[in-house]
């Protein structure tokens, strides 16, 4: 053997050795549930420190996201009820307002014109207030066609004629509307 080669081959294996050593130093050895080692290579303080402000930067916009969700669904919950809120007061209503109706269609057979120009005058008070809160007539007329979404269909009967099949004959019911959300269907006949 030349004394030349193995020295080259010393100095090669030397080299070799120190980077390895100095990629250990780099890192840490760990041993895992096998008992067998790994290396973990170590971050420097400023990488560490960067993986940690990137981790809570993004747990913060999530956060951020996530209450700007909330505050808009409360907020389009909160409109939502303040248009609805007197729902309930308005459907109780209901039942008085068809009473004057009623009660104006049975007063105006009789001669006392008095008493059906007063309660004339306080059904139409009464439905002003009620408008101005939102109450609205749900409008459906004798002759239009069913639909299932703006009416209920109480029963059908025989239609007069051939063009009033399907359509509206009789309105036993008037219905009405809180904003855009019927709160009670008109009643309806149709014809068959």
């Amino acid at each position: 053997m030349n004394f030349k080669n193995i020295f080259k081959n010393k100095s090669t294996m030397t080299t070799e050795n120190t980077e390895i050593d100095q990629e250990l130093d780099d890192a840490t050895i760990e041993m895992n549930a096998n008992g067998e080692q790994i290396i973990i290579e170590e971050l420097s303080v400023e990488e560490q420190l960067t993986q940690d402000l990137a981790k809570e930067k993004d747990k913060y916009l999530r956060l951020f996201a996530e209450f700007e969700n909330y505050k808009r669904r409360t907020t389009k919950e909160r409109i939502e009820l303040f248009k609805t809120a007197n729902q309930e007061v308005l459907l109780v209503l209901l039942p008085i307002l068809d009473d004057f109706d009623r009660a104006i269609t049975e007063i105006s057979k009789t001669d006392d014109g008095p008493l059906l120009e007063g309660v004339a005058l306080i059904n139409e008070k009464l439905k002003t207030t009620l408008a101005a809160k939102g109450l609205e007539q749900v409008d459906v007329n004798v002759g239009d066609a069913f639909d299932a979404d703006f009416a209920e269909a109480i029963t059908q009967i025989p239609a007069p004629s051939d063009k009033m099949k399907g359509k509206i004959v009789d309105i036993l019911e008037k219905g009405y509307k809180l904003g855009d959300k019927i709160i009670r269907f008109p009643k309806v006949v149709i014809g068959q």
